[in-house]
């Protein structure tokens, strides 16, 4: 999709078709909302809980006229969820252009302290049911389709005490990469996005502030990570991170050896911890 160079604008054709976004109600969820609803995309929404999702349907068809948009509360760790949310979607005969997957869960701690169902919760929503979607997304596409997996800068290389969410989020960009091969030539795009810091909810904040310099430099708006990842899909981008500072840190970073990475990760993730799913 080419972009006007007055205006960028993102918006999807036809009407019929439909842009989904996973974590709507979040931050970065509901960045992505709004441009899509402004651009006057039809909407699936998805989140996992029914009272948050009315809510942000009110409001943008309060601020939106002449779009439609669905709703469907769905637990993204829980299969059967998903599959409920997936057969309703299917029956209603709604097809996908755009599926937007941001839904995710940044749990901090040393990785003796997760319980088993932790473990399982934070690999089925962060990987699991990425993957899920992009398959049904597939399944039920328009004749056109772009796919773009939220990952992160964290996924770029290992992260004590955060390990799992950095594991999973590596794992998410490859599949990415590996699946925009893949669909060459199909009517298929695939972009991962690897964001660092993003403000949005009050404890992340807080741990942004908490980085000084750095972290003001490097945490976007996301306004800002949602604008310029649309951006860097109409440009074919398959791997994109947002902002000049966090490209930087990538390509000076991947100059030290492992072992120094590691124990400056270490030294200054253990001194945090967040459990907030």
């Amino acid at each position: 999709m080419k972009s006007d160079e007055t205006e960028k604008e993102y918006a999807l054709t036809p009407k019929e078709v439909y842009t989904m976004i996973t974590g709507a109600t979040g931050g970065l969820g509901e960045a992505f909302v709004r441009i899509a609803a402004k651009n006057g995309e039809n909407l699936i929404l998805t989140g996992r809980y029914e009272g948050k999702l009315r809510l942000l349907k009110e409001k943008i068809l309060a601020e939106h006229t002449g779009i439609d948009v669905r709703i469907y509360a769905a637990d993204l760790s829980d299969e059967a969820s998903r599959a409920s949310m997936m057969r309703a979607i299917a029956e209603a005969h709604l097809k996908i252009a755009r599926l937007i997957n941001v839904a995710g869960a940044d749990i901090q701690k040393p990785f003796s302290d997760y319980t088993q169902e932790k473990i399982s919760f934070q690999c089925r929503v962060n990987f699991e049911a990425a993957a899920a979607l992009c398959r049904f997304a597939l399944e039920v596409r328009a004749k056109e389709l772009e796919i773009i997996n939220i990952s992160s800068v964290s996924g770029l290389y290992p992260m004590p005490y955060f390990a799992i969410y950095s594991a999973l989020k590596g794992a998410l960009t490859n599949f990415s990469v590996a699946l925009s091969r893949e669909m060459k030539g199909t009517g298929v795009s695939v972009t991962a996005v690897l964001p660092g810091a993003v403000y949005t909810r009050p404890d992340v904040v807080e741990y942004i502030k908490k980085q000084g310099i750095w972290g003001k430099i490097a945490a976007k708006s996301p306004q800002f990570v949602a604008k310029h990842s649309l951006a860097a899909v109409d440009k074919g981008k398959v791997k994109y991170i947002p902002g000049v500072a966090n490209k930087l840190m990538r390509a000076f970073t991947a100059l030290i050896p492992m072992r120094l990475k590691l124990r400056f990760i270490a030294k200054k993730w253990s001194k945090t911890r967040k459990d907030a799913f």
